[in-house]
C-alpha cells in the first residue's frame, strides 16, 4: 500500500521500470552464461548448496556468539535475520508458484530464452520457478538486517551487501536464474528486512 503513495512512489516506479528492462534483456544475457565455462571455479565455490549452507550457518553462528558473549543485540540480530528469511521465503514461494518461470538451465544453450513465463508446470506448489531468486532474497534479507543493526561500523554494510551480491551473481553464473530474478530478489530481500522486519 505504501509503495504506491507519497515519497515511496518514485522508487517503486524506478524498481518496476528497471525490472521490466532487465526482463527484456534476459534473452540476450542468459545465453552467454548458459554456454560459458569461464565461471566454473567460481561456481564450484559458490554453488547453490554452499550458498544455502552459509546462509544457515551465519545467523546461527551470530546467535551462538551472542550467547557466549552475553550480547543481546547480536542474539536479536540473528533472530531478526531468521524472521526476515522466513518472510522472504514465503513471498518467494507464492511468487514462483504464480509465475512458473523456467530457469535458464532448463533451456538448451541455443534454445529460446524469450518465452519463459508460465511454462514450468511440472512442479506446482513446490516453488521451483525462477522469479524471484530465493537465494538472493534470503542473502539480501540477512545482509540488510545485519547492515542496518550494525551500520555504526562502516565496514559492516560493505561486507554484508558484498557477500549478498556475490550470492546473487553466482545464481546468474550457474544459470539458475536470470538477471531480473536476482535483481528482484535483492530488492525484495532489502525491502522486507528494512520495512517489515525492522520497521524502519
Amino acid at each position: 500500500m505504501h509503495a504506491a503513495e507519497g515519497h515511496h512512489l518514485i522508487p517503486t516506479l524506478l524498481i518496476v521500470g528497471a525490472t521490466a528492462g532487465l526482463v527484456a534483456l534476459d534473452p540476450h544475457d542468459a545465453p552467454y552464461f548458459r554456454r560459458t565455462t569461464s565461471f566454473s571455479g567460481f561456481n564450484n565455490v559458490f554453488s547453490g548448496t554452499n550458498s544455502s549452507t552459509a546462509m544457515i550457518i551465519a545467523p546461527l553462528t551470530m546467535y551462538g556468539a551472542g550467547l557466549l558473549r552475553h550480547d543481546s543485540k547480536m542474539q536479536k540480530t540473528a533472530l531478526l535475520a531468521g524472521e526476515a528469511v522466513a518472510n522472504s521465503e514465503i513471498l518467494t514461494t507464492v511468487m514462483k508458484d504464480i509465475d512458473m518461470r523456467w530457469r535458464p538451465n532448463a533451456i538448451a544453450p541455443n534454445g529460446n530464452f524469450s518465452n519463459t513465463w508460465f511454462q514450468d508446470t511440472s512442479h506446482i506448489l513446490l516453488s521451483r520457478g525462477s522469479f524471484p531468486s530465493g537465494h538472493t532474497i534470503a542473502a539480501f534479507s540477512i545482509a540488510t538486517v545485519v547492515a542496518r543493526r550494525y551500520g555504526n561500523h562502516k565496514w559492516v554494510p560493505y561486507v554484508a551487501y558484498g557477500l549478498a551480491g556475490v550470492v546473487g551473481f553466482s545464481r546468474v553464473t550457474l544459470s539458475a536464474h536470470f538477471v531480473s530474478d536476482v535483481f528482484m530478489g535483492g530488492v525484495l530481500g532489502y525491502s522486507i528486512s528494512r520495512f517489515t522486519v525492522l520497521r524502519q
